[in-house]
């Protein structure tokens, strides 16, 4: 299946977009329903202890999921978040992580969805489940 968004569509969402933009997530790779972003470590994204705060992994799950949906419904779908579970499994200190997001169910209303933020080298960090609401058609 052809993805309903080109990979310059979702390039210039995380670029252009304020609350993308300020985390400074990077596409690394997507398919038909599944996204894979880049979190490039920032020294504002310590919280004491030196750990990468719990907030920057449940950003990114959330917009890999958006940008995952993206990839069936097209850029100028208005589905939004309800809900997310976030298990926190180990922690990232100044290095980039990787967050994959992939829809398991997509419904008329709602759509079901994983995402997993782990070290580049694959250990994991996060695991979330996701499900956003379809706006009204």
């Amino acid at each position: 299946m052809v993805a309903a968004v080109t990979e310059s569509e979702l390039r210039e969402l995380l670029n252009h977009v304020s609350f993308t933009r300020q985390f400074g997530f990077q596409l690394h790779s997507f398919d038909d329903g599944e996204c894979t972003m880049v979190v490039p470590f920032q020294k504002d994204f310590e919280r004491p202890g030196g750990v990468v705060s719990g907030q920057v992994y449940m950003a990114a799950a959330d917009v890999a999921m958006w940008l995952a949906i993206m990839t069936r419904l097209g850029k100028s779908d208005g589905s939004v978040t309800a809900e997310m579970k976030t298990n926190f499994l180990s922690s990232a200190r100044e290095e980039d992580i990787l967050c994959r997001a992939k829809i398991l169910k997509l419904g008329r209303r709602l759509i079901y969805g994983v995402a997993e933020c782990t070290t580049i080298g694959g250990k994991m960090l996060t695991h979330h489940t996701v499900t956003y609401i379809r706006p009204d058609n």
